[in-house]
């Protein structure tokens, strides 16, 4: 081809480009037109994360979960899980496309309104592009369908959650980030939203959740249960229970209802200390105010390896037969965790030092050590004097260790409002450093209105979320005139140990 050629060969073709892009802003308007978005697309794609200091991945941006509709089926004995998830939720933005967090497990088909959407996966993010733009402030309705193997997943610290297979069903415990193996959604403490969970199991086995048991069926070889979960819940709150249990249902004086489901091999073990709790709550709601939920009682489940117990709303799990102080941290953490639930993993201390510190006031209340003389004993590394009582139910082991000398000689080992790394973030100075950070609040305010800052913290922030700086602003506003600088810089945020006044 001669140059001659070529340059009468790029000119056509810049004129056919030319002619193309002149019918670009037509076809477009056409295609906008026939797809519903006529207004153009105007959104943007909402965020893969929620940036939390630990799990920078766990949540999502753009939008507000209200509620989680699961209908699951498994079968055990296949280790097979089929779920319809629908997750209802308003939009923060205008989004174009909008990402859930689900880890493992095959999507078969995904629908925003009713009308079929694109989606794809890239590691635990599955990434929806809805027919049509949703606005801001809109309402809307994501259905998924899913099936396959549940997974676990296993947490910096070493320690498990997702779906934990045990003799004779399952245990799907979700601390920090395992509920994403067994359903799609917003799996940030955050964002809080009501469920309702149907789940069919094989004739024989129950399946126990949060919330209420709404109902309960059973047909052609297999049980359905219905349970409704009202209040708002932190997904790594829910648990699901799949098994062979001694099923208890009764009252408090009150009138709350009590569910407990227990291992028959935990069942005489358990059954002292799982009456106890009506006396337990009572005691609790004089110390923290009213119960925040619409029900309570406890799973007792043994799961291979699990080594911990967890906050679960409503119902707090067990790996085997609780004494009373476990018992009395669980039910502590309905007000402080569960209620009051950590706007990013940074805010554990807001969990566990209070329910710690419950551990302290209820031993205090009973005739044992008083709170003082507990943090007395931890400060000066008395581990004979300290019985380590502070049993930890999170995802680390520190608080049971067979040597308490161990946990008190770790508890400066970073302040507990500012662990260094998500593999810390339940170790012994977040538990006990954090209700040593209470009892100083206490010595400072005395006792009466250190009684009002307990109830109206978990009154102030009931069924919402907080952070170190809500509680500490909060602890300024009742006590004003008094200076916390010293016990904010030093017991709370401050490296090493504390000098004693």
């Amino acid at each position: 081809m001669s140059s001659t050629d070529v340059m009468v060969s790029r000119d056509r073709r810049i004129a056919t480009v030319a002619r193309s892009v002149r019918l670009v802003p037509a076809l477009l308007a056409s295609v906008l037109t026939l797809s519903g978005c006529d207004g153009g697309v105007h959104g943007t794609p909402g965020g893969s994360g929620v940036r939390d200091p630990y799990f920078p991945k766990a949540g999502n941006g753009g939008y507000d979960v209200t509620h989680y509709a699961l209908r699951l089926t498994y079968d055990p004995d296949a280790h097979h899980l089929t779920g319809t998830a629908t997750v209802t939720a308003r939009a923060t933005q205008d989004l174009s496309a909008f990402n859930l967090d689900l880890d493992g497990l095959e999507v078969d088909r995904v629908t925003v309104g009713g009308e079929t959407a694109r989606w794809n996966r890239a590691g635990q993010e599955l990434t929806v592009r809805p027919h049509t733009d949703v606005d801001r402030d809109d309402t809307f309705r994501v259905t998924v369908r899913y099936s396959g193997a549940p997974g676990t997943v296993t947490d910096p610290d070493g320690s498990r959650e997702g779906w934990l297979r045990t003799s004779d069903g399952v245990l799907a415990l979700g601390e920090p980030t395992g509920s994403m193996t067994w359903f799609p959604g917003n799996h940030h403490p955050s964002d809080k939203a009501a469920y309702d969970l149907t789940v069919s199991v094989p004739q024989g086995l129950r399946a126990v959740s949060n919330g209420e048991l709404r109902g309960e069926r059973t047909a052609r070889g297999r049980t359905t249960y219905v349970w409704h979960t009202g209040e708002p819940m932190a997904s790594y709150l829910a648990t699901l229970a799949i098994g062979r249990f001694d099923i208890s249902r009764s009252r408090t004086p009150d009138g709350l209802p009590v569910y407990t489901a227990v291992d028959p091999a935990e069942a005489r073990a358990s059954r002292p200390v799982l009456r106890r709790i009506p006396e337990v709550l009572r005691w609790a709601e004089r110390r923290f105010g009213p119960y925040p939920f619409s029900s309570t009682g406890a799973i007792v489940d043994r799961a291979a390896d699990l080594g911990y117990a967890l906050e679960t709303q409503n119902r707090p799990v067990f790996p085997g037969a609780p004494d009373v102080t476990l018992l009395v941290h669980e039910l502590a953490h309905q007000w402080y965790g569960d209620s009051v639930s950590p706007k990013s993993w940074r805010d554990m201390w807001l969990n566990e030092g209070f329910a710690t510190y419950a551990e302290w006031l209820w031993e205090e209340d009973h005739g044992g050590k008083s709170a003082q003389e507990t943090f007395d004993a931890l400060y000066s590394d008395d581990s004979s004097d300290n019985d380590g009582s502070s049993d930890t139910d999170g995802s680390s082991d520190t608080g049971e260790a067979a040597d308490t000398g161990e946990a008190v000689d770790s508890v400066w080992a970073f302040p507990p409002a500012d662990p260094p790394s998500a593999a810390r973030i339940s170790d012994a100075p977040v538990y006990w450093r954090g209700a040593m950070v209470l009892q100083k609040v206490r010595q400072t305010v005395g006792d009466e209105r250190f009684w009002r800052i307990l109830k109206g913290w978990a009154a102030e922030y009931r069924h919402g979320n907080a952070d170190t700086a809500d509680f500490t602003a909060y602890v300024e506003k009742q006590a004003p005139g008094e200076d916390f600088e010293a016990i904010w810089e030093d017991w709370l945020y401050g490296e090493g140990k504390p000098e004693r006044p």
